[in-house]
């Protein structure tokens, strides 16, 4: 959970960064990396040295993901802000179905992921809750909180 979350929150920082000097200058007139001046790299890179220095924990996942972030063509990274955002909007509840769903599928061969994503529709809520529930990952760090009691019909 924390580390779905502090990629969550490492890559929205970037953004962030970058959305920031992007709205203050037009795009078009924004030159290569080595161009920038020193305050323009500050600024994309001030939320990531603050994480960087805060969390040495953390530090090896976060080089793991920019080095997988560089390796990812333009759409898959257009397809990972894009889940960025849906998960952002997200409640708790849905955070966490999201997280335990993502887990189970990542190792899953695409016609297996396939099924579970039309079984996964076909479920009831309280059927979702029990699957969570029950593939919700055991590892102490990774362990979810308690799913919240379901909403009166």
């Amino acid at each position: 959970m924390k580390t779905a979350l502090s990629r969550s929150l490492a890559l929205g920082l970037l953004l962030l960064a970058g959305n920031a000097l992007a709205q203050s200058t037009p795009a078009q007139s924004l030159p290569e990396w080595e161009k920038l001046t020193p305050q323009q790299r500050d600024a994309l890179i001030a939320p990531v040295r603050e994480r960087w220095n805060s969390d040495p924990d953390d530090r090896p996942r976060m080089l793991e993901h920019a080095q997988r972030w560089k390796s990812m063509t333009p759409e898959q990274r257009r397809q990972a802000r894009k889940g960025m955002r849906r998960f952002e909007g997200m409640n708790p509840h849905q955070r966490e179905e999201a997280r335990v769903l993502f887990l189970r599928m990542k190792d899953l061969p695409p016609e297996q992921r396939k099924k579970l994503r039309d079984d996964w529709k076909a479920m009831t809520p309280e059927q979702r809750r029990a699957w969570i529930q029950k593939n919700a990952p055991q590892d102490s760090r990774q362990a979810p909180p308690p799913l919240p009691p379901l909403p009166p019909r």
